[in-house]
């Protein structure tokens, strides 16, 4: 048989499902030919759960090694067989359990005779036929693709879709120290989240101010991939005050350059005179450029500036104690428990949550 490197396909699966989870967060699926889409919708609907184990076994056996014959499960099939078995038990379904995906229990192959291959002589032992062909037939796309990569990273997006259609509850910490802080925001900025985490933090931040110290403000605040234009807000936060802006504010994962700046002032600050605006950035200090654009607005009467996201809400949290601590605590669970959020990253709040008790960051 020909032997599977497991660090290496956990290696593959951990890189490939990172991408999957960012393309189910901006809602795009990772283009595959539209007959092998149709086969999956048939694999990830057949209530043999282990055709889609199989396949992303077998995808990965055939991306480790081109020589893997991957309809031979079984070490003792052949010179080009492999152990899928093995493959299923110490990398994919603890992998799939990880991330709190659906999925089998037990081995995939408990479902199939013993020495099986994956090829139409099986058929007649398995009790989803249309499922078993479909798998064949993608089985089949898998050993003749060049494409093989996006190929693994489509079907791992499907496995996120499944997670999504479940229910996560989110792990709680009634308290959560500024040094736990610190290590969360770390964490989870650094998530590929399509600029919600950042935003979500901030959202709670602003919300903390607010009940905190008792001031009259109204924060109003809209999901990352709604246009401010067609809304009328101001920007991704808005602050008011008996109806009048306060501030606005734009958040965002991506540094920010000066085409940005000359952007959101000519169509947000300048437009609805806001004087008061605000870019939150959680990676990647604003470009030079930037500033110094922002400098030419300030002389002409509009306060532009740059906040890092982290290290503002540290010092929030240091500023209002124990008691203020819980109020972003709270903020922070609430927002984090809205429908808008999607499953990837109430997975990544878990992983984080579960790290910051066991004292390992993620």
């Amino acid at each position: 048989m020909i032997s599977i490197d497991r660090a290496q396909a956990r290696a593959l699966l951990e890189e490939a499902f990172s991408d999957a989870e960012e393309a189910v967060l901006v809602g795009k699926a990772p283009a595959v030919p539209s007959e092998i889409a149709g086969l999956c919708d048939t694999i990830f609907q057949s209530g043999t759960q282990a055709y889609r184990e199989v396949l992303l076994g077998c995808t990965i056996a055939r991306l480790i090694n081109a020589c893997i014959n991957i309809r031979l499960p079984y070490i003792d099939l052949g010179a080009d067989a492999f152990s899928g078995r093995s493959l299923d038990e110490r990398v994919v379904n603890p992998f799939l359990q990880e991330k709190r995906i659906p999925c089998s229990r037990g081995p995939y192959l408990s479902v199939f005779r013993r020495s099986v291959a994956f090829d139409a002589s099986t058929r007649a032992g398995v009790r989803d036929k249309v499922g078993y062909d479909a798998l064949l037939g993608a089985l089949g796309y898998a050993e003749s693709t060049s494409e093989l990569r996006d190929f693994l990273v489509y079907l791992l997006y499907r496995f996120v879709l499944l997670r999504e259609a479940a229910n996560i509850p989110l792990v709680r910490l009634k308290r959560i120290s500024l040094s736990q802080y610190d290590a969360l925001l770390s964490g989870l900025l650094s998530v590929r989240s399509g600029g919600l985490f950042p935003l979500i933090f901030t959202a709670a931040a602003f919300r903390t101010i607010s009940l905190y110290f008792g001031v009259d403000w109204q924060i109003e605040w809209q999901g990352i991939n709604v246009s401010d234009a067609a809304s009328g807000a101001g920007g991704d936060i808005t602050v008011l005050s008996r109806g009048q802006v306060v501030l606005a504010a734009e958040v965002t994962e991506r540094r920010v350059d000066k085409a940005r700046i000359i952007s959101t002032f000519n169509t947000k600050i300048a437009p609805s005179a806001i004087r008061d605006y605000l870019f939150f950035y959680s990676s990647g200090d604003p470009a030079a450029e930037a500033r110094e654009q922002a400098e030419r607005y300030f002389a002409q009467g509009y306060e532009v500036n740059f906040v890092n996201i982290k290290d503002w809400i540290l010092v929030i949290l240091a500023t209002v104690g124990a008691s203020g601590r819980e109020l972003f605590n709270t903020a922070l669970v609430e927002l984090m428990e809205s429908k808008d959020v999607p499953a990837v990253l109430r997975a990544a709040w878990n992983d984080q949550i579960s790290a910051l008790v066991q004292g390992s960051p993620v």
